[in-house]
């Protein structure tokens, strides 16, 4: 198998050429692509040196799969050259999540709807991920009727420019090239992606939507509020939901428990309970806090924690990649 990576030199597309390095996926030949600036640079795959080229010169290797992990305009413009040459492209971006002919997939939950014809495949949000995880063994057993969610995101969710700004602040430079335009640093900004006319930030209507179209279910009322937070190891919800269905606190630790992909950690007379500088670098979505609502029936609260970098991008990715090669679909 021929695998392309787009935007290997960025956060994601570095921790996907970690993961693969560690496992046992069937390559003939690894390609790095990634700006015009990076064209050159060298990485060590499994003893080899390869060096980053072109965009175009990739499309020309006609690779059977291409990862992107570029942001959507790279995505936009190139995704469909790519398919169009009969490559299957598993994308990182928003570019095309919402796309009701693309399919938005995290591998745990419905990665069944997948088959033969997908030639462009959406990853979703990384804190869509970490939030269906949990949402939906749950939906499955009590029914889901609304979900109120906040996060806490990590300045890696926003990129290089973001953690150097954060670094740059804690030893006192203020000067920096930024990616917010307040410090981060011993603060917190409401503020993920940009804002709409409805007041909500774009990440806020990705992880509503994104939700909804994983689930299957429209049904669901979601709201959210996305916060951006001094930290480098992860992302963190605060979750209340209310079922149609009266729920068990002891049964939905046991679905949590039993749960491929998630760890439960909730243990609060211990102090066990998830937090994001214990997720960095792991694949699972931690999972605590879980108790009653009591403030409306039906209901209750918990909280996640998850490598937003790693489940949350590339480890989903390279999930929907052996999916794909496990059902000889490549």
């Amino acid at each position: 198998m021929k695998l392309g990576i787009v935007g290997a030199t960025g956060m994601v597309g570095r921790i996907i050429i970690d993961i693969l390095n560690n496992k046992q996926i069937p390559l003939n030949s690894l390609y790095l692509s990634a700006s015009n600036k990076s064209i050159g640079k060298e990485f060590f795959f499994k003893g080899k040196k390869l060096f980053v080229i072109e965009i175009n010169d990739l499309l020309n290797k006609k690779p059977d799969v291409v990862l992107f992990s570029a942001g959507a305009k790279i995505s936009k413009k190139w995704a469909t050259k790519f398919s169009e040459k009969g490559s299957v492209v598993i994308d990182n971006s928003s570019a095309w999540r919402m796309c009701t002919d693309k399919k938005l997939i995290i591998p745990e939950i419905n990665s069944k709807i997948l088959d033969k014809k997908d030639k462009i495949i959406s990853n979703p949000n990384c804190s869509t991920i970490q939030l269906v995880m949990v949402l939906y063994p749950l939906h499955i057993k009590y029914s889901i009727q609304r979900v109120v969610v906040s996060t806490y995101q990590s300045v890696t969710g926003t990129g290089k420019i973001a953690l150097n700004q954060l670094c740059e602040e804690e030893k006192g430079n203020y000067n920096c090239k930024k990616a917010y335009t307040y410090p981060i640093y011993r603060n917190i900004l409401p503020h993920c992606d940009f804002f709409m006319k409805n007041g909500y930030t774009a990440e806020e209507i990705k992880l509503i939507n994104e939700t909804k179209k994983i689930i299957n279910d429209k049904k669901i009322n979601i709201t959210a509020t996305s916060v951006r937070v001094p930290v480098t190891g992860g992302h963190s919800e605060s979750v209340n939901i209310t079922f149609n269905n009266k729920p068990c606190i002891n049964k939905i630790l046991n679905i949590l428990s039993n749960q491929k992909g998630i760890v439960v950690q909730d243990n609060v007379k211990m102090d066990i309970y998830p937090m994001p500088l214990y997720s960095h670098g792991k694949d699972e979505i931690f999972v605590g806090r879980i108790r009653k609502d009591f403030s409306i029936k039906n209901s209750i609260n918990l909280w996640i924690v998850s490598d937003n970098l790693r489940k949350g991008a590339a480890t989903n990715a390279i999930q929907i990649l052996e999916y794909l090669i496990k059902k000889k679909y490549i």
